[in-house]
């Protein structure tokens, strides 16, 4: 399995997937609700102005509950990340994008969900924020591919990861953006907080 690059580990947040106070999908039977903790690095910085801008996060998953008991209790998530695959060659997680300011906008990206389990959840997903709080929804797709970083002679020039629980759920949620004002209205706004809940679940 992948593990996070250590170079890379302060991310995807303020935009970005998973969800504050937010049911999990109707009936979540294969699903679950879990607590997200974690924080989003913004390139250029946000600010007072919309343009465009990409991002990466970083998070936890805790508390998680489902009625099916053999889901995990917490995990990880992420988007964006350099992650380290076998012999230390590593790999680019695709980096989400969005237009925007601090203070409202709209994103896309692929976040990765790494169980304590060892399984493994691929969310393609779409965010709109306006003041602190962001509405995600998005679904489960059966893989992303990320791409080799400098790969040498002999390495694989991509990696896939492939989802191996919640194959076909819908996510939703809500994020509580904690954003700096007096960075928004500076230099820009270049990491925050992140902090709210996800649902993952089927509609049926």
């Amino acid at each position: 399995m992948l593990r996070k690059s250590s170079t890379c580990l302060a991310l995807l947040g303020a935009v970005t997937l998973l969800a504050l106070g937010a049911a999990a999908p109707a009936h979540a039977a294969s699903g679950g609700l879990c607590q997200l903790q974690g924080t989003a690095s913004f390139t250029p910085g946000l600010n007072n102005t919309a343009q465009n801008f990409s991002y990466s996060f970083s998070g936890s998953l805790s508390g998680c509950q489902s009625t099916d008991q053999t889901s995990p209790a917490s995990g990880t998530v992420s988007a964006g990340q350099v992650v380290t695959g076998a012999g230390g060659e590593q790999f680019q997680e695709p980096v989400a994008t969005g237009n925007g300011t601090c203070a409202n906008g709209t994103t896309s990206g692929v976040a990765i969900a790494s169980w304590a389990d060892g399984t493994q959840t691929v969310v393609s997903y779409g965010t709109t924020a306006a003041a602190a709080a962001v509405k995600l929804t998005g679904f489960v797709v059966s893989s992303v591919t990320l791409a080799a970083i400098n790969p040498q002679p002999g390495q694989p020039t991509s990696e896939t990861i492939t989802t191996t629980r919640y194959a076909g759920d819908q996510a939703q949620g809500l994020l509580a953006f904690q954003a700096d004002p007096t960075q928004c209205s500076g230099s820009g706004l270049t990491s925050a907080g992140i902090s709210g809940s996800i649902g993952l679940g089927s509609t049926s």
